[in-house]
């Protein structure tokens, strides 16, 4: 322990990362460093530093990455349309690669030889930090208390907090919380407590971004998204930034019912897990990327790109994000993107993200060709006989055979 002589610590300013401050400095003598990032979490983070302060660290590091969390990590995820198991937008998945990116560049700006975080030993997010970390600097060290102390309790937190005069709210912290949650400008997770049984109805109550479907407006909000190489540009005609984007399509999402998602998951290290997610914004992009895709995408280029999307999104939800076959993947997405330009407008209504029309200057939609009325000889419907023949060759043969 002895040969860490500074530390990196990604910090919340909560019970668990306080303490972990406290015991980082008792246990391993070493100097703490706090590295706070706003991902848009919908909490204020400047009270860190002044619980940081307090508990004597001298470099504190708070980082609005909003706009570097949307541009460079959620979008490039959107551009493959990206779902882990069928349904998870993969919102806490994609956060911690950059969070592992910004620890590492504060290491090496502080001459730190190591990191530290407070996931679990149990979860994924031990992986992604780690995975992302050894890729970013292979010779840091990574510390993760939960998988050396014997502080399992809320009781043995709060009783290490008041022994060591730890800043903690302690009445706010004695009220625990049924639930573990995340969040980001891309979604809010729930898991544990009542959760952990798959049969228990999440309740209402526990929602925090969304209205319920059946307590939405009756009547529906349209809006325009516009897209210039796979990425959203605009909403309605007016260019924002990628999180304000993000920002106004969670608000208008929630406001509808949006985006809610009950789901049990296969986690990396072996085990099932219940969550229930909110993703309004998220939600509303999906459908509206893949709608203006439909237009300006070739179908061999759609469908190689459906088929590479579930080992792409393995990657992102197991913490591969920096591995060279994800960087791969993704210069094979960006390349797809390059016509996929144009306006798709977005019907939210009672919990539905519905297309209700896409248009683009890139479309290959030929409506000479497609018509069921008088195509004036835009297609000669005879050219199918002889495609249908061809086709149909080795059935015929092994039919021929009695196979």
């Amino acid at each position: 322990m002895s040969s860490v002589k500074k530390v990196v610590l990604a910090y919340s300013g909560g019970l668990d990362t306080s303490i972990i401050a406290r015991w980082l400095q008792e246990n391993y003598q070493c100097e703490v460093v706090t590295f706070t990032a706003d991902i848009g979490q919908g909490e204020e983070v400047e009270p860190a530093r002044a619980k940081a302060a307090a508990m004597g660290i001298r470099e504190i590091y708070i980082d609005d990455l909003r706009e570097e969390f949307v541009r460079d990590f959620v979008f490039p995820m959107f551009r493959a349309n990206t779902i882990y198991e069928g349904e998870y937008l993969l919102g806490t998945s994609i956060a911690r690669p950059l969070i592992a990116k910004r620890l590492i560049e504060i290491a090496n700006e502080t001459g730190a030889d190591a990191i530290s975080h407070g996931a679990t030993g149990k979860g994924n997010d031990q992986v992604r930090f780690e995975l992302g970390a050894y890729a970013l600097k292979p010779g840091v060290k990574v510390i993760a208390p939960w998988r050396e102390w014997n502080l399992n309790s809320r009781e043995a937190l709060m009783a290490y907090a008041k022994q060591h005069h730890i800043p903690v709210d302690f009445k706010k912290a004695g009220k625990k919380s049924p639930y573990s949650m995340d969040a980001n400008l891309l979604h809010i997770s729930y898991e544990g407590g009542p959760l952990e049984d798959p049969w228990f109805e999440a309740e209402e109550d526990m929602w925090r971004w969304s209205v319920a479907p059946e307590a939405a407006p009756d009547q529906p909000t349209y809006v325009d998204i516009s897209y210039e190489k796979g990425d959203p540009v605009a909403l309605n005609g007016e260019r924002m930034s990628p999180a304000t984007i993000l920002a106004t399509l969670n608000r208008l999402g929630g406001d509808n019912g949006i985006g809610r998602l009950d789901l049990v998951e296969n986690r990396y290290v072996g085990m099932k897990s219940r969550g229930c997610y909110e993703t309004p914004g998220g939600t509303i992009l999906l459908r509206a990327h893949r709608a203006i895709e439909s237009l300006t995408l070739d179908r061999e280029v759609a469908h190689l790109k459906d088929g590479l999307m579930p080992k792409y999104a393995e990657l992102i939800y197991n913490g591969y994000w920096w591995s060279p076959e994800r960087s791969m993947l993704q210069r094979m997405i960006d390349e797809s993107q390059e016509y996929v330009n144009g306006v798709v407008r977005m019907k939210l209504y009672k919990g539905n993200a519905i297309v209700a029309g896409r248009q683009s200057d890139d479309s290959l939609f030929d409506a000479r060709i497609a018509t069921f009325d008088d195509d004036d000889g835009a297609y000669n419907q005879q050219d199918a006989e002889g495609f249908i023949k061809l086709n149909a060759l080795r059935l015929r043969i092994a039919a021929v055979k009695g196979r």
